[in-house]
């Protein structure tokens, strides 16, 4: 099941929640602002605030799991699981070197999600902060188009849509994110920016199969 743009994709999220080297360089761009270079090949600005809201809105809607998503992928690290329907999506068990425990394409379709699960527990305020950071260290031209709380399946998430440009390539990623004291999950859904109309209702319909498990 895997491409060259789930490649792609897998290296934006290869850096999700893990330390940067303590071996950097200070330095300054052309427009003035100043960097710290890291040794793993990224980068950050210096006392630069970091898409900072001025208020995330909560959506009061409840969003719940779709009847025809029958099939649990259970996290072996967290007390979460995705029901999916597997007659429409495939799933792939990750790596011991990938970002994702699990990743998702939706059968015949341009359309993918990966499950970035770690045991360290996190703020969500404080994980939006690393998500947008990190996506900005892969595709410096990345936006943010919408954030908001939601309530999916009795959980209290934030959910972040973004686009940005990587090799060229031009992205939307639509994703939920959760933190509780068991560790932390980034659920992410992405495809082609010209595609996310089309695709919208199949993401969101795969990211609120989301639950928590025992």
């Amino acid at each position: 099941m895997r491409t060259y743009l789930t490649f792609i994709i897998l290296l934006f999220y290869s850096i999700v929640i893990n330390a940067q080297t303590t071996e950097q360089i200070s330095a300054v761009t052309s427009e003035g602002d100043e960097v710290i270079l890291y040794t793993n090949g990224t980068w950050e600005y210096v006392n630069e605030p970091v898409y900072e809201p001025l208020e995330i809105r909560t959506n009061p809607d409840p969003f719940e799991k779709d009847k025809s998503m029958s099939f649990l992928v259970k996290s072996k690290k967290i007390n979460l699981g995705v029901y999916i329907n597997p007659k429409e999506w495939g799933f792939e068990k990750g790596g011991t070197d990938d970002a994702a425990e699990y990743s998702f394409q939706k059968k015949g379709e341009d359309i993918y999600g990966m499950l970035i699960t770690e045991r360290t527990s996190i703020p969500l305020i404080t994980l939006r902060g690393i998500a947008l950071e990190n996506a900005r260290s892969a595709a410096p031209d990345i936006e943010l188009i919408d954030e908001e709380y939601r309530k999916v399946n009795g959980i209290d998430l934030l959910m972040l849509q973004m686009k940005g440009t990587i090799q060229g390539l031009e992205f939307t990623y639509y994703g939920y994110y959760y933190s509780n004291e068991n560790g932390t999950v980034q659920f992410v859904t992405y495809c082609g920016y010209n595609l996310f109309d089309e695709y919208k209702d199949d993401m969101e319909q795969i990211l609120n199969g989301m639950v928590q498990t025992e």
